[in-house]
């Protein structure tokens, strides 16, 4: 029988005094984070798939292709993939050049072989500049995007990244992230990203597996797993969703951009930007206040028409409440965190229709924006 295309993975064993039983679906297409506090089992998970580490039982299927079942089991260099580690781990008696074409050793540059071509990623990881230099002279965030480079060179059929930027600073980190974008937006290629940091996964992910204690506890669409009251994110001091929106008017005399979400709109400061161009917005539940009734008078320009959906205690003096869009609650969801005090006054409940006054809201930076 033919197996499904995607991302099929299942491990279960025990390392050491470390016991994982894990297993997830993920889509052939986008990046897929694999989150969890440190400790959880990610980079074992990840290993598992590049065949660094045999578990028996074991799974791992990439688009149809079986790399390890009951019977089989494929060596990592049999494996089509590119990994990205911590580290860059560059050969630093090679230039930048010489190191990305050790990446693609086995294919013909010259003739264009291979579907990712050198030229194709010199562009998109901006590393033009750079390929007559040693390892030695670039700085941090340099060298982990000629890693990226180096791994996509090798044509893998999927990409694994291994908390890249975690060795990185902030404004380091900051300078990556917007050709990780690129890189999402511009290949096909499929991508699992280990990452601990919430506002990464936030940023780059669509489809999100959460893991604890060496299981995954949840798997899904990222915006899914946020607005979940039954999983930990939406009880998080730090509870946000992700939205994506889609830019349908730029007010360049105020420097505002109006984006469209599913049962309402959005307007937020932001640079120029494309009428048409996806976005993706952040909302933590902390900037989102609720009224009964619309208020006529206010600063706060985004207030929306919501209706609460669920409600999860969040600590002994705060409620977190889920609210969907739109009159009938069947459009994008936010989280509201609102003292108990106000609930009660105000009388909210689940079920009945309110006004979601939000107070602010993050426009990701896009690879055609300013701020990336």
């Amino acid at each position: 029988m033919m197996e499904p295309a995607g991302i099929t993975a299942s491990f279960r064993g025990t390392i050491g005094r470390f016991s994982l039983d894990a297993g997830f679906e993920a889509p052939a297409r986008g990046i897929t984070g694999l989150f969890g506090p440190s400790g959880c089992g990610k980079t074992t998970v990840l290993r598992c798939i590049a065949g660094l580490q045999r578990l028996h039982p074991g799974f791992c299927s990439v688009d149809g292709d079986v790399w390890q079942d009951d019977e089989s089991f494929r060596l990592p260099h049999e494996r089509p993939i590119g990994y990205v580690f911590q580290e860059a781990s560059l050969f630093p008696h090679l230039s930048v050049m010489r190191n990305l074409l050790y990446g693609a050793r086995g294919v013909d540059i010259a003739r264009g072989e291979g579907e990712i071509r050198f030229d194709e990623v010199v562009e998109l990881l901006g590393l033009a500049t750079l390929l007559d230099r040693s390892p030695q002279n670039l700085s941090g965030g340099e060298r982990q995007r000629v890693a990226i480079g180096r791994a996509l060179l090798s044509q893998p059929k999927l990409l694994l990244m291994d908390e890249p930027l975690s060795a990185l600073d902030r404004l380091t980190k900051d300078e990556v992230l917007p050709f990780l974008e690129r890189l999402h937006e511009i290949l096909a290629l499929p991508v699992i990203y280990v990452s601990h940091d919430m506002a990464e996964v936030e940023r780059l992910v669509d489809h999100l597996v959460l893991m604890e204690a060496g299981r995954v506890i949840a798997s899904g669409p990222l915006t899914q797993l946020q607005s979940d009251p039954a999983l930990p994110l939406m009880k998080a001091r730090d509870a946000a969703v992700s939205l994506d929106a889609i830019v349908e008017h730029y007010d360049a005399a105020y420097g505002l951009a109006s984006l469209s979400v599913a049962g309402g709109k959005f307007v937020v400061p932001a640079p120029p930007v494309a009428v048409g161009a996806p976005r993706r917005l952040r909302v933590f539940a902390g900037d989102v206040s609720l009224a009964r009734e619309k208020p006529l008078q206010s600063t706060i320009v985004n207030v929306l028409p919501a209706r609460i959906l669920a409600v999860t205690a969040a600590g002994e003096y705060e409620i977190t409440a889920l609210l969907g869009l739109a009159a009938a609650g069947d459009g994008a969801k936010l989280l509201a965190r609102v003292t108990r005090r106000s609930w009660e006054l105000l009388e909210l409940r689940e079920g009945i229709d309110i006004y979601a006054q939000v107070k602010a809201v993050a426009l990701v930076p896009g690879p055609d924006s300013s701020a990336g």
